[in-house]
């Protein structure tokens, strides 16, 4: 099955000059969700971990379906003032913005390798962010696995040049 015939992309938003990867189509069919799955698991497979995590909020969707398949733990990046224990938080850029996002400091242990999952990767400064936490957690990232990966935005090539491991599913252009 080709999961980019099941991504729908919409011009302009959510600002204009922003072409949007919209993975509701795909996640609506439940082949190609059942197929999105499958294909993540197997890329987790190629990464030794002990805990996923997911960006809020649409990495949510495919990592706690992956974390049940695996049996790993699954733990949550969330935007500012999300999570009611205490947390560490981290500012970055976005492609159209600013944000903060937050982990829980009881959520990962010193030295515990930890995969990283979203659905897409456009400039990488949410990605960059999530590895941040983890690092401030005393955790070490295992690597990337993104649905989608905006090739020429240039996300993934920076991962790969700080020495991070990525695997990716679909690529697509970002505008």
């Amino acid at each position: 099955m080709d999961l980019k015939e099941h991504i729908r992309s919409i011009q302009d938003y959510p600002k204009k000059g922003i072409l949007f990867r919209d993975i509701t189509t795909l996640i609506k069919n439940e082949k190609a969700f059942s197929e999105c799955i499958d294909q993540i698991v197997e890329r987790s497979k190629k990464f030794e971990f002990d805990k996923l995590a997911a960006i809020e909020s649409r990495g949510f969707v495919f990592a706690s379906a992956v974390s049940y398949i695996l049996k790993k733990p699954f733990i949550l990046l969330r935007k500012k003032n999300k999570l009611p224990a205490e947390t560490y938080s981290v500012d970055f850029e976005l492609e159209y913005g600013t944000a903060t996002m937050e982990v829980h400091k009881d959520a990962i242990n010193q030295n515990e390798s930890v995969l990283l999952i979203d659905d897409l990767i456009a400039t990488g400064g949410t990605a960059e962010a999530a590895a941040k936490l983890i690092e401030m957690s005393k955790g070490k990232v295992a690597g990337y696995v993104f649905v989608i990966n905006l090739f020429d935005l240039g996300g993934c090539d920076n991962l790969l040049k700080n020495g991070f491991k990525v695997e990716n599913l679909i690529d697509f252009p970002g505008h």
